[in-house]
């Protein structure tokens, strides 16, 4: 599937299920769906981008917004984009205070190096393997030189999981368990790299992977992104 046909059939699978996903999951950051482990390094994302200079924070593939008013109330400016029209309606509607948008991806619509940070919550999942370099260029265009990223995704071995009728939407979706050497490698080839790395099991019944979250930052390991290290 080529990659307008991809973006087309992601819009169909969640603008479907948009309301769905509102009822089931909600508009907030939840105990139901993100773990204390969870909780607390989007805590410890919030203050090392509040130890910067001020700047915008992109939930990237936002859905409802819930990562975007979880960082807002904790100090920083954020927005939101999602593919899905569905999704940045509803998170529109839950989080008038926030700006979101339509865009993918590959395209976030903000300026070069505009960004303080960017948080891409379980929003690559859906992405194959192949175009993860993409989507890291943009990351790279769209952040600051000091900026840094938050990515989380179920964990395994780049092994992809097909539903044909994705949510009951009649539109093929499939979502992806990327290996942690392969987001890696193309982070890299992106001129970023991962100065953080956090695995827990799975711990909920929608889980059925163990998770991984990265902090992502130009040029990686040996550039002191986080607070300084007393050890």
């Amino acid at each position: 599937m080529d990659r307008a046909a991809t973006l087309a059939a992601l819009r169909k699978v969640y603008d479907h299920s948009a309301r769905l996903f509102v009822d089931s999951v909600g508009t907030e950051v939840s105990p139901r769906f993100e773990s204390p482990i969870d909780r607390a390094l989007l805590d410890a994302y919030a203050e090392t981008v509040r130890t910067r200079p001020p700047g915008r924070v992109l939930d990237v593939g936002c859905g409802p917004g819930r990562i975007a008013a979880y960082l807002s109330r904790r100090g920083l400016d954020t927005a939101g984009v999602d593919v899905s029209p569905g999704m940045i309606e509803a998170a529109r509607s839950a989080h008038p205070h926030i700006q979101f948008d339509v865009n993918p991806l590959t395209a976030l619509g903000v300026a070069d190096r505009s960004l303080a940070g960017a948080v891409y919550w379980y929003s690559i999942i859906a992405t194959d393997p192949h175009r993860l370099p993409a989507v890291w260029r943009e990351l790279d265009r769209v952040l600051r030189t000091d900026g840094i990223a938050l990515v989380a995704f179920p964990s395994g071995g780049g092994e992809a999981i097909e539903q044909q009728d994705a949510y009951g939407s009649g539109a093929p979706l499939t979502l992806y368990r990327h290996s942690i050497e392969e987001v890696a490698g193309s982070l890299s080839a992106a001129g970023l790299g991962i100065h953080a790395e956090t695995h827990r099991e799975a711990r909920f019944p929608h889980e059925s992977a163990p998770q991984a979250i990265l902090f992502i930052e130009r040029g990686g390991p040996g550039e002191a992104a986080l607070p300084s290290k007393t050890r």
